[in-house]
């Protein structure tokens, strides 16, 4: 049986989990949570991961009952993601592995998510929509690899919820998207909003621009209630994926969609606790690779932001 750790600390979350075989013996995860209307800077999470990175990764251990020597592999996301939080999750993650004597694993952080989606659905070959505050492609598997069919052009669809929210101030706890979504389910009225979808690939910078024009001056005059603004973007923002995730279905000839990544925490989806980051994902992926044969050698244990 083959035990991974995986340590995943790309954004505002800093998770260490670990796998068995497919099963999943623990994950928990702490979030960097900053006031309302205010974005997380790179310098102040790495603060965050630094201070609870080594808790977490005793109640990793302490939650599957298991201890260093059990261990087989050392896994942790490489990229993509911020700067500064994927360098303090890389440096315990290359410490850990050479004071355990356990290889180490950097894994792609996208395709961590798919093969947890995978994992916990049993999807055999979906078309992916991974959605996350940083990244919105559609990915398919193709010839030994997984390919984009379609992407943003701009910014992620998280990215562009989660600024709207600073707009007009909804709270990041437990997340923007999440209370934007709640928020969404008593709005009652459609405000048309900008549909920018080009062949397959998607805008939303424009959108945002739009709404974030449009939301003080509607606000102000009664002309709609946050609520509505919130069902509008929604609505308009999930229709512009649907779209191109069919698009790559039928060309793919997929019967199965996966969606991935945070953004999939919304009551389109289903599995939370693993759509958001989370350490279990990077340990599924890097249990992958290393039943595979791949290691990553120490000289080579950098990061990379893209």
């Amino acid at each position: 049986m083959t035990v991974v750790i995986g340590f995943e600390g790309s954004a505002n979350k800093i998770g260490i989990g670990i796998i068995r075989d497919g099963e999943v013996l623990s994950n928990p995860r702490r979030t960097y949570i900053t006031p309302p209307g205010q974005g997380f800077l790179p310098s102040d999470t790495a603060r965050h991961h630094r201070a609870v990175i080594l808790t977490v990764l005793k109640e990793a251990l302490e939650q599957a009952g298991l201890k260093p020597a059990d261990i087989d592999c050392v896994a942790y996301t490489k990229g993509p993601g911020m700067g500064a939080p994927l360098v303090t999750v890389a440096l315990v993650a290359r410490t850990v592995s050479q004071l355990w004597g356990k290889p180490l694993l950097g894994v792609n952080h996208c395709i961590g998510h798919i093969e947890m989606g995978r994992l916990i659905t049993k999807a055999n070959n979906p078309t992916v929509l991974y959605v996350s505050g940083g990244n919105t492609q559609v990915i398919a598997y193709s010839e030994r690899r997984y390919r984009i069919f379609g992407e943003t052009i701009d910014i992620a669809v998280g990215n562009c919820l989660d600024r709207f929210a600073r707009v007009i101030k909804i709270s990041n706890d437990p997340s923007p998207g999440y209370n934007i979504e709640q928020m969404a389910k008593k709005g009652s009225q459609y405000v048309e909003l900008p549909y920018t979808v080009k062949g397959m690939d998607v805008s939303f910078s424009g959108i945002l621009s739009y709404i974030e024009d449009a939301a003080h001056k509607m606000l102000s005059s009664g002309q709609c209630t946050s609520e509505d603004l919130c069902f509008s973007l929604q609505e308009t923002l999930f229709s512009m994926l649907v779209e191109i995730t069919e698009r790559a279905m039928a060309h793919c000839g997929s019967q199965e969609v996966l969606i991935v990544g945070g953004v999939g925490c919304n009551k389109y989806a289903e599995a939370f606790k693993f759509c958001i980051d989370n350490g279990a994902m990077i340990a599924q992926a890097g249990w992958e690779m290393f039943r595979s044969g791949q290691v990553t050698e120490l000289e080579d244990s950098w990061i990379t932001q893209r």
